[in-house]
């Protein structure tokens, strides 16, 4: 029975979903939330649920004697899912939740792998890398989100070379509650963006038209379960089009799609008539 160990397992998230998936094709689930968080979402099915912060060195190396105390010396498969995302725009940036957002999007991962990977060796394990889309288009509002995703994906690669296998899932979107920390950002008064305030209040509020994340989370399991996971999974709305573009189209395209999408034309049209 391979073990699996899930960061980032909040109710109504991925980590949900995936813990789920593995539990039903009959692996040992150990599932992380913040201490802060319900567990009753999957102890409640019979899923061991842990606490765990990923920026704190302190809190992994706890997770671990806990993690060895149940399953022993020997790890099958790490998913580093824990995330979560800042938007704004590029020029109105504020560094210190950037600074957070890095601090678990990427350095939560690499300390994750710095403390479970004797465990992982031992068992000949598999790493699952959650990426992101945004890690390759130029999402707009998205900058930080994106960097830290794309930082994410060129780690991974390189760490799926000193230490096979490892498999990195790039996600489209997918239905979960990552954005509801998001939904009441605004612009700062006196941004250049002041213009697309409308727009800019609307986009953190959307409901993106997204992938079921069980769905989701069912190829994930099933493609980390394989012998040889690929290098590279690329799964969820819009992955496969993102996938394409940047593979065979040229760089600007994104500017091409996404300045109708984000109404830069407009912010064209009033920078033109502002005096800067």
């Amino acid at each position: 029975m391979r073990s699996v160990l899930i960061t980032g397992c909040g109710k109504g998230g991925i980590g949900e979903a995936l813990a789920l998936q593995y539990q039903a094709r009959g692996c040992t689930v150990l599932a992380t939330v913040l201490p802060w968080e319900s567990k009753d979402h999957l102890s409640s099915v019979g899923i061991t649920c842990l606490e765990l912060d990923v920026t704190k060195d302190e809190s992994i190396r706890a997770l671990r004697k806990a993690v060895e105390e149940k399953i022993g010396d020997r790890l099958d498969i790490l998913v580093n899912n824990a995330g979560i995302c800042y938007t704004m725009t590029a020029i109105d940036t504020d560094i210190q939740e950037v600074q957070k957002m890095f601090d678990v999007n990427l350095f939560g991962p690499i300390r994750m792998v710095n403390i479970f990977h004797s465990l992982l060796i031992q068992a000949k394990g598999c790493i699952v890398n959650i990426g992101s889309v945004g890690g390759i288009v130029p999402y707009t509002y998205g900058s930080s989100y994106n960097a830290s995703k794309a930082a994410l994906h060129h780690w991974g690669n390189t760490l799926r070379v000193e230490m096979s296998p490892l498999g990195s899932i790039i996600s489209g979107n997918i239905g979960t509650n990552i954005l509801s920390r998001d939904a009441s950002r605004t612009l700062p008064p006196d941004s250049f963006y002041a213009p697309l305030k409308k727009e800019f209040e609307a986009h953190v509020q959307r409901v993106p038209n997204t992938t079921d994340r069980m769905v989701y989370a069912r190829s994930v399991v099933q493609q980390s379960l394989r012998t040889c996971p690929p290098a590279w999974h690329w799964v969820g709305n819009t992955s496969t089009i993102v996938w394409f573009m940047d593979n065979f189209a040229f760089r600007t395209v994104w500017d091409y799609v996404l300045w109708p999408v984000f109404h830069m034309g407009k912010l064209k049209s009033t920078m033109k008539s502002r005096s800067i």
